[in-house]
């Protein structure tokens, strides 16, 4: 690799000094910015002739990037022609590298300003003329490929800072992969900030594809051109003939070879299997799958997965790969063939510990309304014999991990003080999404949890997020208020943790009359401590808790009015086509009965029920809503946030009125497909 082997050359004495007296000045901060900005252009065209060596000193770097930041733009650009020729080794030297970065970040902001566009692109096309000459050396550096990244996000007009370009999990990225969010849009996944250059962005991204052709062994496993590679799909995944183009060639084979009749040859296709258990590729490989075109996504799908899926699962990196393929899964077909080859494998796979791929399985069953019993029967017999309780198995996916490595199982006990296993929390609130014909066994064992169990889970993240999920489910309200119950004594220490305060929450919501009081009258005894919890003024406000505090009456009497406003408007609005419901709990539940989804979509008038559900003060009603200061309310305005079940209908029980009989409303157990 010749760009490697460059000697650094060192800067003079004099042009060191020179420099140094600059950094000195800056650190006097004796200078306001007008002289500032004058100073960085003059100081900078000291360097015309020497910036190599001095972008890559390491102490004069940091002086070039304070200069780059602060200079115009005319200066800027210039000095960025000027070392253009040796802006590679540059960008792959540890000081160097921080100068080019620091001048990218400069060139986006000056976009801001008016009459710029055209000299940032001319420059910014010389850097791009002298890149494509040999853009792998750059690709596979560690400081090089961070640089091309930020230049192939600011082509884009993505800022530098954003997920995409870091390539960080987003924290909305697990929601969405298991349903508890909906899926970004490509819009949203490369939000245009800032003006783009989207002729530069093909220029570039056709140039390293270019060389990629020669190269694309190399670049499959090498961890940073993997990183600019995932950047590159992300970018691009509004352009889906762009990525019909890219995504053959990362893959090793043709466009034709994918979408077309004809088949992948078999060594093309062990070769990529192969990969997929690299690390650097099979991060790679989920990108793909994640933007993949869905004549693309077919063909991958059809030509390269087939018959491999358990193998690439239970495989550390693999796994990862089989999880995206599973998320993005688009029709009834797929998912059969994926229930082919793993459906009878759940057991073999949390034993391996591989949750993720039965969570992702989980999530698109659901998602598709396909193999939902079947997923349910085979996660519960995971887990749980046929001779044994149903009562085990909400507690054993609590603790998968604990479960699976106890050698005496069937003397497996709830561990306590152990933390909630995350993936099998999140399998759990999949679970209770599920129509409730297809979740018996693991309503029966939750709902069998005792006291001290509930507490804890209650008080663990993932544990709480169950809790919810279940008081959200298609569960009788009668089986949801015993749950809820079990938390009493407790609801005030529950609402001091940051992740309990949402159960409880949700247990008001949940609860019936005298449940809502018993909690507010425990909350009254912590409001001291509430009030300066994060999470605090937002439940006091919302379960009224002051208005309890201070006339108990007139709070119930409120309280009792919402519900019968609410039955009244279920009377009125409620879906025809929901159907009147067998369940012995018909009559507990009718207390909590709702809009239908139906009418809620359409009307005003439902948004304002349910926003007034959860409101202290009374339906039509301006008062009895007692609040603290505003700057207090404004400090935790951004805490309410919407626990996961949430994302899913807040009304899944639909009420009618019966045709037989009295004026009861009964509601219907079944939840309507979307």
């Amino acid at each position: 690799m010749v760009l490697r082997t460059c000697c650094r050359k060192q800067a003079d004495p004099e042009t060191a000094k020179y420099f140094s007296e600059i950094a000195n000045l800056f650190e006097s901060d004796g200078i306001d910015i007008e002289e500032r900005s004058s100073l960085c252009s003059n100081a900078l065209e000291e360097t015309r002739g020497k910036e190599l060596e001095l972008a890559t000193d390491y102490i004069i770097s940091h002086t070039l990037q304070t200069l780059v930041e602060g200079c115009e733009v005319d200066c800027l650009c210039a000095f960025l022609r000027s070392c253009a020729k040796n802006f590679p080794l540059i960008a792959m030297d540890k000081s160097g590298s921080h100068v080019a970065e620091s001048a990218i970040r400069a060139l986006s902001k000056h976009l801001q300003e008016s009459d710029v566009y055209a000299v940032i692109e001319d420059t910014l096309n010389t850097i791009c003329k002298v890149i494509v000459k040999n853009p792998v050396d750059l690709m596979c550096d560690c400081y090089g490929s961070h640089v091309l990244r930020s230049l192939l996000s600011l082509f884009k007009g993505v800022p530098l800072d954003s997920s995409e370009f870091r390539m960080r999990k987003s924290s909305s990225a697990l929601p969405e992969r298991f349903n508890f969010k909906a899926p970004r849009s490509d819009a949203d996944v490369s939000r245009h900030v800032i003006p783009g250059f989207p002729d530069l962005l093909k220029f570039l991204v056709s140039g390293m594809l270019k060389c990629a052709r020669n190269n694309i062994k190399t670049l499959q496993v090498d961890q940073y051109s993997s990183l600019v590679l995932q950047t590159t799909l992300k970018l691009l995944a509004e352009d889906e003939e762009e990525l019909l183009q890219i995504i053959p060639i990362l893959i090793g084979c043709t466009r034709e070879d994918i979408v077309e009749e004809n088949s992948i040859e078999t060594t093309i296709v062990r070769d990529v299997l192969g990969l997929m258990k690299e690390t650097a590729f099979s991060h790679l490989m989920e990108v793909v799958l994640e933007v993949a075109p869905e004549v693309l996504y077919n063909g991958i799908f059809s030509k390269i997965f087939r018959n491999s899926l358990f193998d690439l699962s239970s495989h550390h990196c693999g796994n990862f790969v089989i999880q995206a393929l599973i998320s993005h899964t688009r029709d009834q077909d797929q998912m059969e063939m994926i229930w082919e080859e793993l459906g009878s494998k759940f057991k073999d796979l949390l034993k391996m510990g591989r949750s993720g791929v039965i969570a992702s399985f989980v999530a698109a069953s659901q998602r598709l309304h396909s193999y939902e019993e079947k997923c349910c029967q085979a996660l519960a017999a995971a887990v749980h014999s046929s001779n044994e309780s149903s009562t085990c198995i909400v507690p054993r996916i609590l603790f998968l991990d604990g479960y699976f490595n106890c050698e005496d199982k069937s003397n497996w006990n709830w561990p306590s003080g152990v933390k909630m296993h995350v993936m099998g929390s999140l399998i759990l609130q999949e679970v209770f999404r599920f129509q409730i014909e297809f979740i018996q066994p693991f309503i029966t064992s939750i709902t069998s949890l005792t006291a001290d169990n509930v507490l804890e889970a209650a008080k663990d993240p993932g544990g709480a997020r169950v809790i919810e999920a279940f008081l959200s489910s298609d569960a009788s309200a009668k089986l949801k208020r015993r749950l809820v119950m079990r938390l009493r004594g407790h609801f005030g220490e529950l609402a001091l943790h940051s992740s309990g305060s949402f159960t409880v929450e949700k247990c008001f919501t949940t609860g019936n009359i005298s449940q809502r009081e018993v909690i507010v009258s425990e909350l009254v005894a912590v409001q001291s401590e509430l009030w300066n919890t994060r999470q605090g003024p937002h439940l006091m406000r919302k379960l009224d808790v002051d208005g309890f505090a201070a006339r108990p009456e007139q709070w119930r009497s409120r309280q009792e009015s919402k519900q019968s406003t609410l039955r009244d408007f279920s009377a009125t609005f409620g879906s025809s086509e929901t159907k009147p419901s067998n369940n012995s709990e018909t009559e507990q539940s009718k207390k909590s009965s709702f809009l239908s989804d139906d009418y809620k979509k359409k009307s005003k008038v439902g948004k304002t029920v349910d926003h007034h559900q959860a409101s202290p003060a009374p339906f039509l009603s301006t008062t009895g809503f007692k609040r603290k200061p505003k700057e207090k309310e404004q400090s935790n305005k951004k805490f309410a946030r919407n626990s996961v079940d949430e994302d899913v209908s807040k009304v899944k029980n639909k009420s009618k009125k019966k045709r037989h009989g009295d004026d009861a409303f009964s509601k219907s157990p079944k939840k309507l497909k979307a």
